[in-house]
């Protein structure tokens, strides 16, 4: 595995290793906590919700990272930051998909990054369901990992041009529901694509880009934390990220939410899924003039 050099930081191949057994770990922590009982709770007013499920396996990884990396930064989803003023720094979602876990859909992932100067080097999402782990090295390649810390090459296979795509929809937590960008970049989706998967876990929806079985993913101001490991990812085996305009994305962790909205698919195709949601400006202006409905209208 030929790896970029990493300007002092630490052993990436040590990282890689110790990143999949984390993320194991905590997969294992989760597949047993959502066969008893959950207690979720919302964390804020968009309905987001937290379980002791997500605590306790962020303890775990971050109580791992800072044992053997005490001087490097730590950004986990539920405990904040950690000595984050260093240029390196760990990205830690240990429960991406609480909503699905709150209702018995077993659809989550647990994900892991470290950023070298804000962009990602190391990424890995881990499937306790599926009991399978992806993992990429920026510059080493993408793999799949069926137990332990071994893994496989993993490369995207080519798929046909397909005359309707499968895309995978993804936006920020604090997106509102009268967003005209988001609403009207849902109806282009919704009237071209053949599916659009809402799977309210994003890096699931990398996974699945990376692996080959859907076109592309959309991502409107998208959560940060979770977003580099999954682009990665996905950019390790062999697909293209770019924003919403078609210019370069801005890998680095911390840029604004506007800045984070993306398009990513294959390199044959990534072309059209741009023109596609550039094709959203022309009819936001009308979308921006339709006011929601709210649940009290209806009597909710």
């Amino acid at each position: 595995m030929e790896m970029e050099p990493n300007r002092g930081g630490p052993d990436l191949r040590d990282a890689h290793r110790f990143a999949v057994e984390a993320a194991q770990a905590a997969g294992r922590l989760l597949r047993r906590g959502t066969r008893g009982e959950l207690h979720a709770r919302a964390k804020n007013d968009s309905g987001d919700l937290v379980t002791d499920l997500d605590l306790a396996a962020e303890r775990l990884i971050v109580d791992r990272i800072r044992a053997r990396w005490p001087e490097h930064g730590v950004i986990a989803e539920e405990g904040g930051e950690y000595a984050a003023d260093t240029s390196w720094a760990w990205l830690v979602d240990p429960l991406d998909g609480t909503n699905n876990v709150a209702i018995g859909l077993p659809a989550y992932v647990v994900g892991i990054a470290l950023c070298d100067q804000g962009s990602p080097v190391l990424g890995v999402v881990h499937d306790p369901v599926a009991g399978r782990t992806w993992s990429a090295v920026r510059g080493g390649g993408a793999f799949v990992h069926e137990s332990g810390p071994a893994g496989r090459p993993l490369a995207a296979p080519r798929r046909p041009v397909p005359t309707a795509p499968v895309l995978a929809w993804t936006q920020g937590h604090e997106v509102a529901r009268d967003d005209s960008t988001a609403r009207a970049l849902k109806v282009v989706l919704d009237t071209t694509a053949r599916r659009v998967l809402q799977l309210w876990a994003p890096l699931l929806s990398w996974v699945m880009l990376a692996r080959g079985d859907i076109d592309g993913i959309v991502g409107y101001r998208p959560e940060a934390v979770d977003l580099p490991a999954g682009m990665l990812l996905a950019a390790e085996a062999g697909m293209v990220v770019r924003a919403l305009d078609g210019g370069c994305f801005d890998d680095r962790y911390g840029s604004p939410a506007d800045r984070r909205s993306f398009v990513a698919g294959p390199p044959e195709t990534i072309d059209r899924l741009v023109k596609l949601v550039t094709a959203a400006q022309w009819i936001e202006p009308q979308v921006r003039q339709l006011t929601p409905i709210s649940l009290s209208t209806v009597g909710w």
